[in-house]
Parts: structure tokens; sequence; C-alpha cells
């Protein structure tokens, strides 16, 4: 466990700034931005870091509303991801506001420790996590590459260490067909809405085979112009769900065929496309998930028993893709929602209610002290080092 020196120093210096990690959660919250177009969101984020003497970097991997900010030259470097993207049409249901002022918090926290622990502190804000996968593109881009673990948290109804999540991809099908007028010559068209329709009615057949974990779900986002003219293009968007990547592959094989069979029933040419990188399962750290528990339970919360933390996935996030090349925790920190949960436009107003402003200053506290623990603790601190140092080799 930490030391009490180290673990009041970050605790201190979280309590101290505040007022200013509350302001940044709502300002943040009051001005919500969608996947790649965060750009005050990301500012925002960076601000308070930039002001305490990080190296920035701007737009890593080529992303526009993405940062990387390092403090201190320690062997063991630590992440902390930022998110700060919002959802269409109900703004901050996420809460990742809450997300982006406690990681600010844990990096200012640690930065004030940075030397005396042999650390490296890298905040980095990572776009796009509700849909675009910015953090599976910035692994990919080589910004992870020198960090030896990743910690980030996330609001929800519930306190949960040691979360779980699905693994995820996303497509859009695309059918194409002919006009014809409805009336006059609808033998002369080929009806790319009726593909549509046999795909969906497999795909509704195919759920009662579904594996355990398993789930599909989709919209329309092009169904014709006009009624009196026969469709001949048509698109629908398609999220896949498993509770690892090898189901996940398995249930896209079984998709594809539904997509297939609307093609073949109607005669129309297809396409299908993936829309944003595929989402790894969460693979947390045991290590660190139960040294975060511990630190939920000295603040006073009651975090899930591990029996229902293995029964409850959530959804699905890219932090997944971290977490299965390095150690990494995504747990969850709960507020008051009033019976709401994520998604829903009530979590989106709790997202700046009493119980989140907790949240944000509790959570950076957390992870703080869940990171000094790490680097104080030798057989951990060498486990992490020796896993970067094998992934760079």
């Amino acid at each position: 466990m930490p030391t009490a020196t180290a673990s009041i120093s970050v605790e201190d210096a979280v309590n101290r700034r505040r007022g200013d990690l509350v302001e940044l959660s709502h300002s943040i919250h009051a001005e919500p931005e969608l996947a790649f177009a965060e750009h005050r969101s990301c500012a925002k984020t960076r601000a308070l870091v930039a002001e305490y003497g990080f190296e920035m970097t701007a737009a890593p991997g080529g992303l526009d509303t993405a940062f990387r900010a390092d403090y201190g030259s320690g062997p063991l470097v630590v992440g902390i991801c930022a998110e700060y993207d919002a959802l269409p049409g109900i703004g901050h249901a996420c809460g990742h506001n809450i997300i982006a002022a406690s990681a600010v918090g844990t990096a200012l926290a640690l930065a004030e420790v940075a030397d005396e622990l042999g650390l490296t502190v890298v905040l980095i804000g990572t776009p796009a996590e509700e849909a675009g996968g910015g953090k599976a593109l910035l692994l990919k881009a080589g910004t992870f590459d020198d960090i030896a673990a990743t910690v980030m948290l996330h609001p929800g109804p519930l306190d949960i260490a040691r979360a779980r999540s699905l693994a995820l991809s996303q497509v859009a099908v695309g059918y194409s067909g002919r006009e014809a007028h409805a009336a006059v010559a609808p033998y002369l068209g080929i009806n790319a809405v009726d593909a549509i329709t046999v795909a969906q009615v497999a795909i509704g057949l195919l759920r009662q085979q579904l594996m355990p974990g398993q789930m599909v779900h989709g919209i329309v986002t092009d169904g014709g112009q006009a009624t009196n003219v026969i469709p001949a293009r048509a698109e629908m968007h398609y999220t896949m769900r498993a509770n690892d990547a090898a189901s996940l592959r398995e249930l896209e094989g079984r998709m594809a065929d539904c997509f297939l069979a609307g093609a073949v029933a109607t005669g129309c040419e297809y396409r299908v496309r993936e829309t944003e990188p595929p989402y790894d399962e969460l693979a947390p750290d045991q290590w660190l998930a139960d040294t975060f528990r511990a630190e939920m339970v000295r603040l006073g919360r009651t975090p899930v028993g591990k029996d229902v933390e293995a029964a409850m996935p959530l959804g699905s996030t890219d932090m997944g893709n971290i977490t299965q090349v390095m150690p990494g925790i995504h747990p969850i920190v709960g507020i008051d929602a009033d019976g709401a949960s994520v998604h829903q436009p009530g979590f989106a107003a709790a997202a700046v209610g009493p119980s989140a402003d907790k949240a944000v200053v509790e959570g950076a506290i957390m992870l703080a002290r869940t990171v000094v623990s790490l680097a104080e603790t030798p057989a951990e601190r060498d486990r992490v080092l020796e896993l970067q140092a094998r992934r760079a080799s």
C-alpha cells in the first residue's frame, strides 16, 4: 500500500485542486462535442496540466482532438486516459466530463510525487470513445508504446472495481438495386429496402441461437426518399458484441450470412464496411483492480462483489484494446442518477450533480493512490516494467 507521505501528498494535491477539477467537469458538460470534434473539450482538458508544466504533444497519431502531456523522467511510465466526447442528442449521458476531470486530477497529483517515486506521468486525451475508437487508433500509432500501465475510470450507477466489457465491432451494410415507379412499373425495380427487411428478419431469427454474451443491435440510416419510388439504395448500421474477441468473430460470420441473405433474396448488390476499429473486451489487471477496490472501501464506498463483477458486462469500450496489451484498469465510480443509467438523459443531468462532483475528486484520489501503490510495491513495479520491456523488444 502507499506510504503515508506519498498517499497524503496525492490526496492533498487533489483536494487543493477540487474547485478547478469540478469547474472543468461542468465546463466540458456545458458544451458537449461529438467524436473527433471535441476541440473545446480537448483544450479545456489540456489547460490545467499545461499550466503545471507538462510537456505537451498535440494531435498524436494525427488525431486533431487527441493530446499527450508528459511530466517527469522516471523509468515507470504510467498513462492516464481522459475521455471527453459526448453522445448525439443527449450530451454527456455517459459522464465523460467526469472522466476527463478525474484524469486531470490524477495527473496533477502524481506530478507532485513523480520525482520521489521514479515516475513519468502521461495524461492522454483520447477522443471518440463513443464512436470512432480513439484509443485503438492511438495504440496503433504508437502513442502507448513506452507506457507500462494505464488507468482511467468511468462513472456509473454502481461502484465496480474490476469492470468488464464486451468486445464490439460495427459495420455499415449498403444495398444497391434499381429505381422504378412504385405503381406504374414496380416489376422493373430492385428494392434495396426489401433487402434490409430480409436481412433484419434473418437477424431476428438468429437471435434465438446466439451464444451467451453475444448480442446485436442496429438502425436503418437510409430507407428511401419517396413512397412512389422503388428505392435503389438503402443502408443500415449494426453493432455486434460478444464476451470476447473469439466469440465476436463467430458472431460476425453468422451476421455476414444474414446480410448476404438480403442481397440474394432481392437481387441487390451489397457492401459491408467496418465503420470503426473493433473494441476488445476489458482485461483488467487483477492487482491494480484489487488495489483500487481497497481505495473505494477506504473512502466509504461499497464496491459490488467479485461475483457480480463477473456477471455484469458494461457495454463496450476502446480501453479494452489498451488492457489487452498492458496492465490497466477501468473501474466504475458510482454517482446518484435517481435510477437512470448511462446513455439516458437522466444520467446526463446527474453528471453535474453533487455526487458527480464527488466522483471527480474521489476518483482522482483513488486512481492516484493506486498508481502510488504500484510505484512503491517492488514486485508489482518490476512486473509491469518487465511486461513493457517485452512489448518494446
